[in-house]
């Protein structure tokens, strides 16, 4: 069964980076993505990466955030770099889906969540 184990979240000032990472193992899959949710919120999809290492980003983070992967390590990145507080919220990573999308219904395998806060 695989297992997504994200890490990489934490504190940061508006305008700061962070890069989060998630772990597949025992193997990746071939379209996963970030996901996002505030309190109170519905969960969104930041970003999502196929095979082919083919890209979409929600308008919200388009051209902040980068998505990237590296198959020889099964990990997912995230890279976030200007960061606002209304980024602050739960990431998570998110595999196995039949297309590629932001979607969250079409995920079906998720991590546990890493928090991302962004302070003004």
């Amino acid at each position: 069964q695989v297992q997504l184990v994200e890490s990489g979240g934490g504190s940061v000032q508006a305008g700061g980076s962070l890069r989060l990472s998630c772990v597949a193992s025992p193997y990746t899959y071939g379209r996963m993505g970030w996901f996002r949710q505030a309190p109170g919120k519905e969960r969104e999809g930041v970003a999502a990466i196929n095979s082919a290492d083919f890209t979409i980003y929600a308008d919200s983070v388009r051209g902040r955030f980068t998505i990237s992967q590296d198959n020889a390590k099964n990990t997912l990145y995230l890279q976030m770099n200007s960061l606002k507080p209304e980024d602050s919220a739960v990431y998570y990573c998110a595999a196995d889906s039949q297309d590629l999308s932001l979607l969250p219904y079409r995920y079906k395998k998720w991590g546990q969540g890493t928090q991302v806060t962004v302070s003004s």
